[in-house]
């Protein structure tokens, strides 16, 4: 069925405004893929909180105009899934690299990432970084960590102070 221009229009705007907001976008090869193995990728996508969508490539294009995702314009060929990642831009690749372990038909061609073409190796090492919140969690711990530190420092002075004065003492009293 083909679709109307003004319908057109519509998922045009409908993307663009997806892509805007997106953190990182992902397209994979999804041939050979067979109808469960599909579903399951789209559940595990959803349960990261993340969006999967087939979509022309020529409305795709035309969506990532004037968009950090139109980097990927010359990598929209033949059937790909893209994945919109809003929040966490480690989420996806780590989410497809597990999936394409069990799953050989699926295929990760290229992402964009602020602007950024993505190669699969990119993606690949972006799935080994921790999730965000272990990042936060970690950098939270060292910002901690230093006035923590500092305070057992500063409070070092008086306590080496005063056993210097205690030892003085006791050697005047043993003298």
């Amino acid at each position: 069925m083909k679709m109307k221009l003004d319908d057109k229009k519509i998922l045009v705007d409908a993307l663009k405004e997806n892509l805007l907001k997106t953190k990182v976008l992902i397209i994979a090869d999804y041939k050979g893929l067979d109808v469960a193995a599909m579903t399951e990728l789209r559940k595990k996508l959803r349960e990261a909180n993340l969006e999967c969508k087939v979509v022309k490539n020529t409305l795709l294009k035309r969506a990532a105009r004037e968009t950090d995702i139109a980097v990927l314009s010359d990598y929209l060929k033949g059937p790909n899934a893209v994945i919109f990642s809003y929040d966490d831009p480690v989420a996806p690749a780590k989410v497809l690299i597990e999936f394409a372990k069990t799953n050989k038909n699926l295929e990760i061609k290229k992402g964009a990432l602020k602007g950024k073409l993505l190669e699969p190796d990119d993606i690949k090492a972006l799935s080994e970084l921790p999730s965000r919140e272990v990042l936060l969690g970690q950098v939270l711990s060292v910002m901690n960590a230093v006035p923590t530190s500092f305070v057992r420092v500063l409070s070092g002075v008086p306590r080496n102070m005063l056993n210097v004065l205690q030892a003085i003492k006791e050697q005047k009293e043993a003298a």
